[in-house]
């Protein structure tokens, strides 16, 4: 699977923050897309004392979520731990497991945020921009925004606010179980977002395709298992 090198990701972090002001003025919240075939789930477990990375990508028939092929990579990291400017710390080395997919995906669900971002560009935002796909940022915790508690029966959501701007929806997944943050990352509509969450829900609280991808970079972790290279810049 081929990406876009829209930026290098060595990169201060003041330029980081630069470059998401850049990006930010390209976000497209509609979908640019008529069907999902193939659905994938994107995570990245790390390791300080290492410095390591381990990035991993299951891709899935959608919406029967029958698994067609997982990639995983283990990659040196170069950024440091900065809030708000995780992307420049995962997506090099997820951009690593997505080039060696096989099987393209039209839908990409990321363990992490999108538009609900302090500057609007969460990982899932980020990606789907150098990805140049559909992307869904599907979290288990807030990071920015307010919200009422939605209601306790399976679907129900309510709007996840900041300032004047609605970044997502607080979704619950399972009847009277902790909700998730759904938002949008790129390419896509909120109310597409949660429908194809929904759909990826097969009983448990977190959507299958990030659930298992949260599972496999923690095996890849353990196993120390994948390719083990620098990134370069550029």
């Amino acid at each position: 699977m081929k990406y876009l090198n829209l930026h290098p990701w060595k990169v201060t972090a003041r330029e980081a923050v630069q470059i998401q002001a850049e990006l930010r003025e390209r976000i497209k919240l509609h979908d640019t897309f008529d069907t999902v075939r193939v659905i994938a789930g994107a995570d990245v477990a790390f390791d300080k004392q290492k410095h390591e990375g381990y990035g991993g990508v299951i891709t899935y028939s959608f919406p029967d979520l029958e698994e067609i092929e997982r990639r995983g990579v283990t990659a040196e990291i170069p950024f440091p731990y900065v809030p708000g400017l995780l992307a420049f710390r995962e997506a090099p080395v997820l951009l690593e497991a997505f080039a060696s997919l096989e099987t393209e995906p039209d839908v990409i669900v990321f363990d992490g945020q999108g538009l609900a971002h302090f500057r609007r560009m969460g990982i899932a935002t980020h990606m789907g921009m150098v990805l140049n796909k559909p992307t869904i940022g599907c979290a288990k915790s807030r990071l920015v925004g307010t919200f009422d508690e939605p209601g306790t029966d399976a679907g129900s959501y309510s709007p996840l606010v900041d300032g004047s701007e609605t970044v997502g929806v607080v979704l619950r997944t399972r009847k009277r179980v902790k909700p998730i943050f759904v938002s949008q990352g790129t390419n896509i509509s909120l109310k597409t977002c949660i429908a194809i969450v929904l759909t990826c829900v097969d009983g448990y609280r977190i959507p299958k395709p990030t659930r298992e991808a949260d599972r496999y970079v923690a095996c890849i972790k353990k196993r120390s298992a994948g390719v083990k290279h620098k990134i370069q810049s550029g």
